[in-house]
């Protein structure tokens, strides 16, 4: 099995694979990998440590320590700060691995760990498959010392890197055009009570911006609670109540973003790379989306002669489709955004302000950006099963499923996939027609779960 999930490791606090003994033996499976594939032997390796606003996270944290120092390896604790942050400062310290305590934009009792390379990406899927092997061989090996110290005098050494705040609000305020500044713009920041809490405010003021903050008091079990990008409401009621220009929300470990209008519209992943895309200096060679990705996106960049590609879901897999192609934007519609040229990993403040940048440049509104910019309609089910099942691997449902495809060809979608992480099918239809979309949905999710289970 692999402990990996489309986006590390990530479960429910308590239970395993989030608990301490596991994560302890975590932390140094990773060392012995970083020791066994450094090209510097007399280097002693390191890794930067960072986390969200949960409770849960202190106790991760020591525990990954522990491991870490286990197997010879330095540890710098960040604390809290957006998952984007860790990345940067990862290669601005030129550690060898960066570590994300976070569940992004689950709720508090969740938790989750995942890593970047020392180039501040993610893992590659061979170095993932080498710490998986090592970690299903400690776990399942009880004759021997499962986590061995061979000499004491190599044990890692742990420190604070107390700056780290200050470090990355100066590179995100260093990826917005020097010639402008937001004096002129009220802007409403929901920082879902998550790790931006602190430098999402911060950054926009230093800015110029008249900013209002919302839900940027964490408690360490309100993170991600009726609010940040996956709950937008209460952003557009602070954007309208308080006349602001535009509204921007966080996700709990500040990688994902979602904008409001003036008007208190939501403009979600896809609108704001069709704004990148489309009007920022120059028109964008091409756009790398998911396979969840809206239709309305590919046909827009089309009319524009923008290419459009989609990757499996998940912003690692949009970030090989960027390499491959050698293009500097993409994203998913839930708010994942990479501008390569301003950072190596999706980061919500960052992407934040290349939009803010195109509407002070061109002294537009936000809704004036995403003018005729139309998304179809769509619609997701999620069937959950007794047990996971491949629904492609049944001759009755793919019947199904290429008669759907058959009425939708040329104006619309459908998508059927594995949720990574649960038993659950995800049905999502795009179609033309608002009406089919949602019927066309809900009889596919009935008739998996008829039979299937």
């Amino acid at each position: 099995m692999s402990y990996f999930g489309t986006d590390g490791i990530r479960g429910k606090f308590g239970e395993l694979p989030i608990t301490p003994d596991f994560i302890l033996k975590l932390g140094y499976v990773v060392g012995r990998v970083l020791i066994e594939n450094t090209a510097n032997v007399a280097r002693r390796p390191s890794v930067i440590i960072g986390k969200d606003t949960r409770l849960s996270g202190y106790v991760i944290e020591g525990a990954l320590q522990a491991g870490f120092n286990a197997a010879g390896v330095d540890v710098h604790m960040l604390g809290p700060l957006p998952t984007p942050a860790i990345a940067h400062l990862t290669r601005s310290f030129h550690a060898d691995a960066g570590v994300v305590i976070s569940a992004s934009h689950n709720p508090y009792f969740d938790n989750g760990i995942k890593f970047f390379s020392g180039d501040g990406k993610k893992l590659t899927d061979e170095m993932q498959s080498a710490i998986n092997d090592k970690l299903k061989a400690i776990l399942e090996d009880n004759d021997s010392v499962p986590m061995p110290i061979h000499d004491p005098a190599k044990l890692g050494k742990n420190s604070r890197i107390n700056d780290a705040k200050g470090r990355y609000i100066e590179f995100c305020k260093g990826s917005f055009p020097y010639q402008y500044d937001l004096s002129a713009m009220t802007v409403v920041v929901d920082c879902a009570n998550g790790a931006g809490y602190s430098v999402a405010p911060r950054v926009l003021r230093e800015l110029g911006a008249t900013v209002i903050a919302i839900n940027n008091t964490p408690n360490g079990i309100n993170i991600n609670a009726d609010c940040g990008s996956t709950h937008p409401k209460s952003l557009q009621r602070a954007v309208i109540d308080n006349n602001a220009d535009v509204g921007i929300a966080l996700d709990g470990d500040g990688d994902r973003i979602v904008m409001v209008d003036e008007a208190g519209r939501l403009v979600d992943g896809d609108g704001i790379l069709y704004i990148l895309a489309t009007q920022g200096e120059s028109l964008a060679c091409g756009v790398a989306g998911t396979l969840m990705s809206n239709m309305g996106l590919e046909l827009a960049l089309q009319a524009r002669g923008i290419e459009f590609t989609r990757a499996k879901v998940g912003d690692r897999y949009v970030m090989h489709v960027l390499e491959a192609n050698d293009w500097i934007l993409g994203g998913e519609p839930s708010g994942h955004i990479l501008c390569l040229d301003k950072s190596r990993t999706g980061d919500a403040i960052i992407a934040g302000l290349q939009v803010l940048a195109v509407m002070t440049a061109k002294a537009r509104a936000l809704s004036d950006l995403t003018d005729g910019f139309e998304l179809l309609p769509q619609k997701l089910v999620n069937v959950r099963l007794s047990q996971m099942q491949d629904p492609y691997q049944n001759e009755e449902l793919v019947a199904v499923f290429d008669k759907a495809k058959a009425i939708l060809e040329g104006r619309g979608r459908l998508l059927i996939r594995q949720s990574g992480t649960e038993p659950v099918i995800r049905v999502m239809v795009e179609s033309d027609d608002e009406i089919e979309c949602d019927v066309m949905a809900n009889e596919l999710a009935d008739k998996i779960k008829a039979v299937l289970g």
